[in-house]
């Protein structure tokens, strides 16, 4: 039986300020998701649906913690359990609630699944010009205090959340109600997280208000330009802040230093390079941004726990 006793750190859940929230969905939701999704998975790990930029998640069996990093997106899981460790966080998302990621950091995951009841899910991605049509149309945000959103947090799935993934798995169901409907029902299922209790972080990406939404953009340029030279001081200039300044909202967000994260994104991707065998482990560090092979063999087997040539 899963232990549920994690820790939680603000956004891992939603808040309770008194508001008037939705309904939260019947116990069974989860389940019909579950026989919605299972006649499509073929595949384990993320496979590609008729809809652009909608993921069938699927594993039949459990997989021990393993560092990986997730796009920008939304994560929802009917049946099995993940839990994220990212840094001093655990994230449990499972039946019951969905992970919102805004930013793409590093973290490790660890799938909980059985042959009998695997796991399965959807990821739905987070584009921004649907993102930033549909926050035209919303009222203005209650007040946060000045609170800087969760970039990663799990939070309870509500009634609305619930229906409009429902609809957007029964649409998978046939390919040409898939090309017909499919952006509807994603935009449907956009909607109801920028109404959830982790709108506010996918709201600021596209507002560009503040540190949140420049160290969202400095991320961006880092993934595009990992394998340049880069410097605490370019990205801070780009983000328009003192490199110190630009130092502690970069950590405050990601939990990472700057150069900590750009060490992780670099060796993500290679392990991705080494894993389509198409190249070597010299080959692999110079396309990372590496200059030292040797450098780059021993952080690769610290940072997951085998060398680069045995991938």
């Amino acid at each position: 039986m899963l232990e549920r006793s994690l820790q939680v750190r603000p956004g891992d859940e939603p808040s309770r300020n008194g508001t008037l929230e939705p309904p939260r969905p019947g116990a069974d939701w989860a389940s019909q998701l579950a026989r919605t999704l299972a006649p499509l998975a073929r595949t384990d790990g993320f496979s590609d649906t008729a809809i652009d930029g909608v993921k069938l998640i699927a594993s039949a069996c459990s997989c021990p913690r393993t560092p990986l990093i997730y796009e920008p997106g939304l994560f929802i899981i009917a049946q099995g359990d993940k839990i994220g460790y990212l840094e001093d966080r655990v994230i449990h998302y499972g039946p019951g609630n969905y992970l919102v990621q805004a930013m793409p950091l590093p973290f490790e995951c660890e799938t909980l699944a059985r042959p009998e009841a695997p796991l399965l899910g959807l990821s739905i991605d987070v584009d921004p010009l649907t993102l930033s049509e549909l926050v035209h149309h919303l009222p203005a945000p209650a007040d946060s205090h000045g609170r800087s959103p969760e970039p990663m947090a799990a939070v309870s799935i509500d009634a609305p959340m619930a229906e409009a993934v429902q609809r957007l798995a029964d649409c998978l169901q046939d390919e040409s109600t898939s090309r017909a409907l499919g952006a509807g029902r994603v935009r449907e299922v956009l909607f109801a997280a920028l109404n959830g209790p982790q709108g506010q972080s996918l709201r600021q990406l596209v507002q560009q208000q503040g540190h949140y939404a420049r160290i969202a953009e400095s991320l961006n340029y880092l993934h595009r330009h990992f394998a340049l030279p880069l410097t605490v001081e370019t990205l801070a200039e780009r983000a328009n802040m003192s490199a110190s300044h630009f130092h502690h909202h970069f950590k405050r967000v990601t939990q990472l230093s700057p150069v900590q994260y750009l060490k992780r994104v670099r060796l993500l991707r290679a392990r991705v390079l080494l894993g389509q065998q198409r190249i070597n482990v010299a080959r692999a560090a110079v396309d990372v941004g590496y200059r030292s092979t040797s450098q780059f063999s021993r952080e690769y087997k610290r940072y997951f726990g085998v060398s680069p040539s045995q991938e």
